[in-house]
């Protein structure tokens, strides 16, 4: 589902801004799937925080912590799926709800990513993630 809410002065710039927030959401899945620096410094905003539990166990980092953890141990061990599930932007605000299953193995996510418009590039703040099904590895 995806929705472009009254605010948004025509049409064409609506297309643009959603296809602007998915590239940044995109871009975001590639870096922390692969361990790819680069491309989380590029998606995220230097304030980025993430948020979820898994089995129990807080997961709250900061961007240093977390992109030391994708680039340590990458997302994707050859099973990892993700569809952006939805997008909602008003603004310079927005909301990205993806899925992905096969995270380290098996694991099974729903993210919450929420981006903001500054100085005209779209950037993932934060985080929230539910744990939906597997578990982690031994060495995760």
């Amino acid at each position: 589902m995806t929705e472009i809410l009254p605010s948004q002065a025509n049409h064409v710039d609506a297309v643009s801004e959603y296809d602007e927030v998915r590239r940044a959401v995109q871009l975001f899945l590639d870096g922390e799937t692969k361990g790819d620096a680069a491309k989380l410094q590029e998606a995220l905003h230097p304030s980025f925080r993430m948020f979820g539990s898994i089995g129990g166990v807080r997961y709250d980092m900061s961007i240093a912590e977390f992109i030391e953890l994708a680039v340590k141990e990458p997302g994707d061990t050859g099973s990892h799926r993700a569809r952006i599930r939805s997008v909602q932007q008003m603004e310079d605000a927005a909301v990205a709800e993806v899925a992905e299953e096969g995270y380290w193995g098996s694991v099974a996510f729903i993210d919450y990513l929420q981006l903001a418009r500054i100085e005209g590039t779209w950037k993932v703040v934060s985080k929230l993630f539910a744990h939906t099904g597997g578990e982690l590895p031994e060495e995760a």
